[in-house]
């Protein structure tokens, strides 16, 4: 075998195999690969959630904050009815919260639970009811704003999903499964249906409508009202049934359903109820009112509900005495048939009254019945009421040949004249009730109290011709005269008005508030002749305003003491110094080019003169006046009244101002009033509410504006209205707001309009006052010591 020899020195690389380093290459991409992955899945499964934070919105809604450590992307969202909840479901995001579970207390939310399983983690918010709420990503912050209305859930997230939870639900009714397959109108859709409980009870529907030209009917149909909303659709999340009977109101449950192009909101109740619909721009509401003890009863009389108890007849030429006989022993009460009670029916009544089946058959053969007690006497019609009016009779002859009685009757609210008037029923009894008829001292409720004074004006209370009545107003007794049995319904009459007053105190309080800005900037422009030179000065200064002019040497002593110039009063002003000679002439003549100055009352405001020159033996003169005044002012005026139901109060403060009259018989001094008056007359209603007639009048003089012998005009406010208001509550009964603006300029033609120069010959008046009045009234019911609140 031939030895191979291998040269040590040979340098050159073995030949490498394609398929191996082609194998060595794609494990290299492959590893390279999964590194990567493993980094990205990591770094997303990085994202914690870290902090929850909570808040109270207006409207009682509640704000949930989820704060993550890392930008997240949308949760799917989901909710439960029973029990209500929110759940958030989180891909990749790991609970980094320090606790499991966050009570929260607020609004419709009661806790919050977060909870991680394999790669997700889930937040679960616990309701108290099902509510709307919506879900908002924003980076690495979720929230969900959660409302505190009872609905059905209604989820607006950006990417909900099912659920195992949602797919436990039970199904939908028919009508809803029916209305999602058929889709909705192509009318807008309804925003929203609520339901609300009154603070009287009532039943309130809301609907918010698509807009506020949505034609809307509404009619009871048995113990349902339908409300129907034309060409409207209803969304998905509507398609329900509110169970409301724990409301205690009327309202049972509210469902609604789409039909058509319409959709129906149908209201079931239960009890009786009155019910009003009204609409206020988009927002329609249907009330639906329960109906107190006196208005069932009311209802109950008009229907003629009979309340006997039920049975059924059928019989076929049965003797009306047979039926009869059958009724008395079914009710166990004694009835009595005249002779002339003959003939027989035929009736089928099934489950009717008693007392029903009473009534008919009478009516068909001409019958009727008496009751006394628990005897009932059948006969022909005009027997019964011929045995009606002997009864009469007699009970009339008896109250004739009755004894008569006295009786003293102690009156201890009323006035005993007022009460003998209206027993004796006499015209006196009108006078004592006021054009609107109220009567003074007796009585709580007017209008009741008029109703039984006109019943009783028809005929005397007192037995006709013998009865008599009279009054001692010194101890505010009556005393009646009258049979035993006419002085007992007295006497019930007598207490029923014989009551205490009930009193209202009014509060009112009157606010004046002022606010007052004036300027007036003014010049006046002269020349005067001198009889001699002034010297070396061309310009003076002085101060100057009319009827306050300085002067030199002694004649109009001024502020520099001397006047060597001899101007009058009204003139311009010089103070030249003292280095002037004393030889000057002491007189000149001024004579005003523009006279324009300020309007400054009583020598106020300020004024500044200028000897600015001199033409030979004339002199020019300029004087600048300005004032502005500013004045704020609140005037409170708080006056206090207690009157009684239905009886004028008045109360009056300020003063008189005097003014002078000439006549025949000389000079005459009167007086005009300047006061703060209030006048009511309250009227307490059953349910304790008050109806007022306020007069306010608020007069003040304004010294201002006076009249040519000095007296002021009187400024004068005056509310006069009717209002009802709750007990204690503060009603605004108007406001008076007065703006006055006054703009003034006068000035020298062409020359006034010349710009900044032309502000030397023109007179500016500006003026703006503000006035406001507003009146609060405050009525209390007086109930003996104590205030009604």
């Amino acid at each position: 075998m031939k030895p191979v020899v291998t040269d040590r020195n040979d340098r050159t690389p073995p030949s490498r195999d394609p398929a191996s380093h082609s194998v060595r290459w794609r494990a290299s991409w492959v590893l390279l690969g999964l590194i990567w992955f493993w980094s990205w899945a990591h770094a997303a499964r990085a994202v914690e959630l870290t902090d929850v934070q909570f808040a109270a919105q207006p409207g009682n809604r509640v704000e949930i904050d989820l704060r993550f450590s890392g930008p997240v992307s949308a949760p799917q969202t989901f909710d439960t009815i029973s029990p209500a909840r929110i759940a958030l479901d989180f891909a990749g995001v790991r609970n980094g919260l320090d606790r499991r579970a966050i009570p929260i207390g607020v609004g419709a939310v009661h806790s919050l639970v977060a909870v991680e399983a394999s790669d997700r983690s889930r937040v679960v918010i616990n309701l108290n009811d099902s509510v709307p709420y919506e879900v908002t990503t924003d980076g690495d912050r979720v929230r969900i704003a959660v409302d505190s209305r009872i609905a059905s859930p209604l989820a607006r997230s950006a990417a909900p999903a099912p659920s195992p939870e949602q797919a436990s639900r039970p199904p939908p009714p028919p009508w809803a499964r029916q209305a999602a397959e058929t889709g909705s109108a192509p009318g807008p859709n309804v925003r929203d249906i609520d339901f609300r409980r009154g603070p009287q009870g009532e039943g309130r529907v809301l609907i918010e409508l698509p807009s506020p030209t949505t034609r809307v009917t509404v009619r009871e149909e048995g113990t349902r009202v339908l409300v129907e909303l034309l060409d409207t659709s209803l969304p998905q999340r509507l398609f329900r049934r509110l169970d409301v009977i724990d409301f205690g109101t009327p309202v049972t449950a509210v469902e609604s359903r789409p039909r058509g192009r319409n959709v129906d909101v149908t209201v079931l109740t239960g009890g009786e109820f009155e019910y009003m619909a009204y609409q206020s721009d988009t927002l329609f509401t249907l009330e639906l009112r329960p109906l107190t003890a006196a208005e069932k009863e009311r209802l109950a009389r008009e229907r003629m509900v009979y309340d006997g108890e039920r049975l059924s007849l059928n019989f076929q030429d049965i003797e009306v005495r047979a039926v009869l006989q059958l009724l008395a022993d079914f009710t166990d009460l004694n009835l009595v048939a005249s002779d002339s009670v003959d003939g027989s029916i035929t009736l089928r009544l099934k489950n009717v009254p008693w007392d029903q089946a009473l009534d008919i058959i009478l009516q068909t053969k001409n019958l009727a019945k008496r009751q006394e007690g628990n005897v009932i006497m059948v006969g022909p019609f005009e027997e019964i009421v011929g045995f009606e009016e002997r009864t009469l009779s007699a009970d009339q002859r008896l109250e004739e040949l009755a004894p008569i009685r006295s009786e003293f009757i102690p009156i201890q609210f009323a006035k005993a004249a007022e009460i003998a008037a209206f027993i004796r029923g006499a015209s006196s009894v009108q006078s004592s009730v006021s054009a609107q008829g109220r009567v003074d001292s007796i009585g709580r409720d007017a209008q009741q109290f008029d109703r039984t004074i006109t019943e009783a004006t028809k005929d005397s209370i007192l037995t006709p011709g013998r009865g008599s009545v009279t009054f001692d107003e010194r101890t505010n007794t009556i005393l009646v005269m009258d049979t035993a049995a006419r002085l007992d319904e007295i006497r019930t009459i007598v207490a029923r008005l014989d009551i205490p007053v009930r009193q209202v105190m009014i509060e009112s309080r009157v606010v004046i508030a002022n606010n007052d800005f004036t300027r007036d900037l003014g010049v006046r422009f002269g020349l005067a002749t001198s009889m001699g030179a002034i010297g070396s000065n061309e310009m003076l200064i002085g101060g100057g305003m009319a009827g306050n002019a300085p002067g030199w040497g002694g004649y109009d002593a001024g502020p520099f003491g001397l006047n060597t110039l001899g101007l009058p009063n009204n003139s311009i002003i010089l103070n030249p110094g003292e280095d002037l000679p004393l030889e000057y002439p002491t007189s000149a003549t001024p004579s005003l080019l523009v006279n324009l100055p300020a309007r400054l009352a009583e020598n106020r405001g300020s004024a500044v003169n200028f000897l600015i020159g001199r033409v030979g033996s004339y002199l020019l003169q300029l004087e600048l006046s300005a004032m502005q005044r500013e004045g704020r002012g609140e005037v409170i005026s708080s006056p206090r009244v207690i009157t009684s139901d239905q009886k004028e109060a008045k109360i009056e403060v300020g003063k008189k101002i005097p003014y002078s009259t000439v006549s025949q018989d000389g000079t005459n001094v009167q007086f005009e009033n300047a006061t703060l008056s209030l006048k009511v007359t309250p009227a307490i209603t059953p349910d304790d509410r008050i109806i007022m007639d306020l007069i306010v009048t608020k007069d003040e003089p304004d010294f201002l504006r006076t009249a040519a012998d000095g007296t002021p005009t009187i400024n004068t406010r005056e509310i006069e209205t009717r209002v009802l208001v709750d007990n204690g509550e503060t009603v605004v009964l108007g406001g008076v707001y007065e703006r006055t603006r006054t703009v003034a300029k006068e000035q020298v033609p062409w020359l006034g309009d010349i710009p900044v120069m032309g502000r030397l010959f023109k007179q500016e008046f500006r003026e703006d006052n503000n006035s406001e009045l507003l009146i609060f009234v405050t009525p209390k019911i007086l109930k003996g010591d104590l205030v009604v609140n």
